[in-house]
């Protein structure tokens, strides 16, 4: 297992603050576990054509990629969620039958997302498989429609599927995907989910994504880092983070060969200026059944050497993405004020990444996004405001009057009572 942990000092907006960026990875020739996943598909009405097509080849390519000693099972849902084949070996006959399976997929109507996650996670977590943990790969593109639809029920759910043990993967389709409810679905497994803008965009994405659940060789892989000398030490990625006595700890699940797992910190140093500080970096993990746990040796970079622009390129895309999904988050809730300084703050972001030119962390697959966001906020802007009656009633004369205007707030003067 490879492991590192870079640190860069810089100025930062609250004084000086030390970027924290630890990687694990599996060597390429390292055994993998065998694999046990149900495969979640949405074929509700917003899928038809492209969309769907584009996640039966991503799941034909799955089928292909799996050996006799790998399990895997479909599920399939719009308004309501059928498990279409059981979790079984992937022999001859099965890959077959999966495959024809497949190839019957049409969209139906409604998607019943909390339910098809529900029945998925107990289908996969009835089959043992030694050596295998069980888990759930989902895509969907759309919001839930029928079925419990409210964020909280969607994060007690991602938890207790998470306390029995399975693993929850996702797969958001669409520039307006819904990260809230994908991210309370994976993050207490500490998976996080993986975005697509388009059908186009799929298969390569699940190629990916299938590379790391066929290539897993530890297990349970968490970061611990001990600072003194700060402030403040948080984690940046959202995987499952606490607090543990003097130290922080974040849950960073499966490592797979050739894919590096990673996690940044950021901390605010006490002083600004010519302040001592340094951090104990430990991780832990299970490879071959048995736990492992190293100390790993603190690397600190210049902030403008290669390797110091790839840890602010990480920091900077992290804040382009949070700032992107604020922004959506207040185009549906009609924020417009708030919309705009988030899509402020994501320009501000891609600008400074752009300007960092790490070639591990290109900002143009962010351009297209931003741009599109822009004119869904640009649209709402000029969008007319609605109208509604409004009428006022003096305590004095009895008056009534009746007035329409814009739906904002409106002064109530004394002695005038109003009403919408």
């Amino acid at each position: 297992m490879k492991q590192t942990a870079w640190a860069v000092e810089r100025d930062a907006e609250h004084g000086r603050e030390v970027l924290l960026l630890v990687s694990l990875e599996a060597d390429a020739d390292a055994p993998r576990a065998p694999v046990a996943v149900n495969l979640a598909i949405d074929r509700s009405a917003s899928m038809r054509g492209v969309p769907l097509l584009a996640a039966i080849q991503a799941a034909q390519a799955l089928v292909e990629r799996a050996t006799p000693r790998d399990y895997l099972g479909l599920l399939t849902f719009d308004a309501e969620a059928e498990q279409v084949l059981p979790v079984r070996a992937m022999d001859a006959t099965a890959k077959i039958q999966f495959l024809r399976a497949l190839s019957r997929l049409e969209s139906g109507e409604g998607t019943a997302l909390h339910e098809a996650v529900e029945r998925g996670a107990e289908a996969v977590r009835r089959v043992f498989v030694p050596g295998a943990r069980p888990q759930v790969l989902m895509l969907t593109d759309g919001e839930p429609s029928v079925g419990p639809s409210h964020l909280p029920e969607f994060r007690a759910l991602g938890g207790r599927i998470a306390e029995s043990g399975v693993v929850m993967h996702a797969l958001g389709l669409g520039r307006h995907y819904l990260p809230d409810i994908l991210d309370a679905l994976t993050a207490p497994a500490g998976t996080g989910f993986v975005h697509v803008d388009d059908p186009e965009g799929l298969p390569l994405a699940v190629a990916a994504m299938s590379a790391e659940l066929f290539g897993e060789v530890a297990s349970d892989a968490r970061v611990y880092v001990l600072p003194t000398g700060f402030a403040d030490l948080r984690c940046r990625h959202r995987y499952p983070a606490r607090v543990e006595g003097d130290v922080m700890s974040a849950a960073l699940g499966s490592v797979s060969q050739s894919f590096a797992r990673r996690v940044l910190f950021a901390g605010r140093l006490e002083d600004s200026v010519g302040s001592a500080w340094s951090l104990g970096v430990t991780t832990s993990y299970v490879e071959n059944g048995d736990s492992r746990r190293a100390s790993v040796p603190l690397t600190r970079l210049e902030a403008d050497s290669d390797a110091g622009r790839f840890v602010r390129a990480v920091s900077a895309e992290l804040e382009l993405v949070s700032a992107e999904s604020a922004a959506w988050k207040a185009l549906g809730r009609k924020q417009q004020d708030a919309a705009e300084q988030a899509l402020e703050a994501a320009d501000l972001a891609l600008y400074k990444l752009a300007r960092l030119g790490a070639p591990e962390v290109m900002p143009q697959r962010h351009m297209e996004r931003l741009a599109d966001l822009r004119r869904f906020v640009e649209k709402r802007a000029a969008q007319p405001q609605g109208l509604v009656m409004r009428r006022a009633r003096s305590e004095v004369s009895r008056i009534t009057l009746s007035r329409v205007g814009p739906s904002v707030a409106v002064p109530v003067l004394n002695p005038w009572k109003s009403e919408d």
